[in-house]
């Protein structure tokens, strides 16, 4: 199925990912030591990247039978999912470029191995569980969720009753969001852009729609590559942040006719809508870094399409009914991974790391915990944080025992 040449690349990526992803590799260790996940069946649903392919080793390591599909028709590295599958025997259910049925068939098919622990980015795979296969989920232990869009969706669903059984959300670590969706997420989607269009940034206009943690790793990378920056936002708490932050904040019906490129990073839908279209200048980009393609009403540009053509390999090009020009990159679907290779693996180390660790969390403790989305032990982020650190080569302070003492009084003032 795989050619041999696919198989050296991705052995590369994957080798050169793993010199920088110093946490992962002391996890894998430990748990090829003491098997924390012996006879746990884990089903992933995650964008399958040299990253990814170095935690599905550390889960094996420990213990574990993996399988694989991709979280995204996009992101998948095809000889990443080459090399996992024959120099280490995991099965992969992912094809780049892939349409919605087999996306889905490849979901079904993780879900076949029977798992004890899901693993999701976005909640594709959990939702299908729970739509269609219900009767599954009681022989599941717990799960995790590795992104904000995900995270959203599993919470409503236990806010309705309707989850059944524990998810731990990795997002919601420190070591996580904090690093990857600012820095991972900032730096990829600018790395996305440049690759599918070769513009230059200074001196653009660049509209960054949610000033979330992705919103504000986007604004401030392409702040620092000479670009006006607007923030369109929802939240009043938010939008001050970003205009303290020094960008101008405005609604998007009229940043519509300022931006140059547009990018959506709010994990909502139609975030770019039909009369904003109307009123871009010739020649925007439009582009989306959240978790699904539903940001940019889609539908509602092809009616206003007069024709469309491609003008490189992930830029289609609209000529609008009006005469002016509109190019939408990767399809409006992660542009970080669908045009670019997603996130360094420096900060997928800890992301991944968190990863590991709650599916160990999950095997000892599932017996206690409640059908609820659950946030990642405080325990495990700081001491992620101090794996990195040391990787690092730094070191921090102690508090001593003085100090400890007055931090804990209430009885010692000025």
């Amino acid at each position: 199925m795989y050619k041999s040449k696919s198989f050296v690349r991705g052995m590369r990526r994957m080798v050169w990912s793993d010199t920088q992803m110093f946490v992962l590799q002391k996890i894998r260790l430990e748990f090829k030591r003491i098997k924390p996940l012996h006879n746990i069946r884990i089903a992933a649903c995650l964008h399958v990247t040299a990253e990814t392919a170095n935690l599905m080793r550390t889960l094996k390591e420990g213990g574990a039978s993996v399988a694989l599909c991709a979280s995204n028709p996009l992101s998948t590295q095809d000889d990443v999912a080459a090399a996992l599958v024959k120099k280490y025997k995991i099965p992969v259910f992912a094809i780049h470029g892939e349409d919605r049925r087999t996306y889905y068939k490849h979901i079904t098919a993780v879900l076949d191995t029977k798992p004890h622990i899901t693993m999701d980015d976005g909640a594709d795979l959990v939702t299908e569980l729970h739509s269609k296969r219900k009767a599954q989920a009681s022989t599941i232990l717990g799960g995790t969720e590795e992104t904000t869009t995900g995270v959203i969706r599993l919470q409503s669903m236990a806010n309705h009753g309707v989850l059944k059984y524990p998810i731990i959300a990795v997002n919601n670590a420190l070591t996580k969001h904090l690093f990857d969706n600012r820095y991972g997420t900032g730096q990829s989607t600018i790395d996305g852009i440049i690759r599918a269009t070769n513009v230059l940034l200074a001196g653009k206009t660049i509209v960054i729609a949610g000033y979330g943690w992705c919103g504000r790793g986007a604004a401030m990378r392409a702040k620092g590559m000479g670009a006006h920056i607007i923030v369109t936002e929802v939240d009043p708490v938010k939008a001050i942040e970003a205009a303290m932050d020094g960008f101008q904040v405005m609604t998007m019906a009229r940043a519509a006719s300022l931006g140059d490129i547009f990018i959506t990073l709010t994990g909502d839908i139609h975030i770019i809508r039909r009369d904003h279209f109307l009123k871009m200048k010739d020649n925007a980009i439009v582009c989306n870094s959240g978790h699904f393609d539903v940001e940019l009403d889609l539908p509602a540009l092809e009616k206003l399409t007069r024709s469309k053509q491609q003008v490189r390999e992930y830029a289609v090009q609209h000529m609008l009914r009006n005469g002016r020009r509109i190019t939408v990159l990767a399809e409006g679907r992660l542009i970080n991974l669908a045009a670019a290779e997603g996130h360094p693996p420096s900060v997928m180390d800890m992301s991944f790391a968190n990863q590991a660790l709650a599916a160990e969390y999950i095997v000892n403790h599932y017996k206690s915990m409640k059908k609820a989305v659950y946030d990642v032990p405080t325990v495990i982020d700081v001491r992620i944080a101090r794996m990195k650190l040391k990787s690092m080569g730094m070191a921090i302070d102690s508090l001593t025992p003085e100090q400890k003492k007055y931090l804990s009084s209430w009885q010692v003032g000025t």
